[in-house]
């Protein structure tokens, strides 16, 4: 057993089927099997890539706030290619210790209201970011 402690900023956990967790290096394509864990500090909107809505067919995403404060837009999937004011929702603010399930297929994206440490929990395969226009 290895007793070395992971840094969750630069590393992902990857929760696999069986049982196992492994400690990989963190990268957006990843199409591996099994769940990510990754932790992201962000000092602006640039770092959770505002300009970009995301989305996860593979799994619904929880979504964690740390520390800081951080709002959440959604966006239907029927709204693809379609201006992002039809269909996008009101942030929902999550402060400190608070989370919130994006649901599979669901387009969402981050703004700050402070510097944050956020945590996600999702399956990865086939996650996709879209420009903003």
């Amino acid at each position: 057993m290895d007793r070395t402690p992971v840094d969750l900023f630069t590393a992902v956990l990857r929760l696999h089927p069986e049982g196992t967790v492994t400690v990989e290096e963190r990268r957006m394509d990843a199409d591996d099997e099994g769940w990510t864990v990754a932790v992201t500090h962000a000092e602006t909107d640039q770092d959770v890539h505002s300009d970009h809505w995301e989305i996860h067919p593979g799994s619904d995403e929880a979504v964690c706030v740390l520390s800081g404060q951080a709002r959440l837009y959604l966006r239907s999937p029927e709204t693809q290619g379609a201006p992002e004011t039809q269909g996008a929702q009101a942030g929902v603010t999550l402060a400190a210790g608070t989370g919130f399930v994006v649901p599979r297929n669901c387009w969402h994206r981050f703004e700050l209201d402070a510097p944050s440490n956020l945590m996600s929990i999702a399956l990865r395969a086939g996650s996709r970011l879209e420009k903003r226009v």
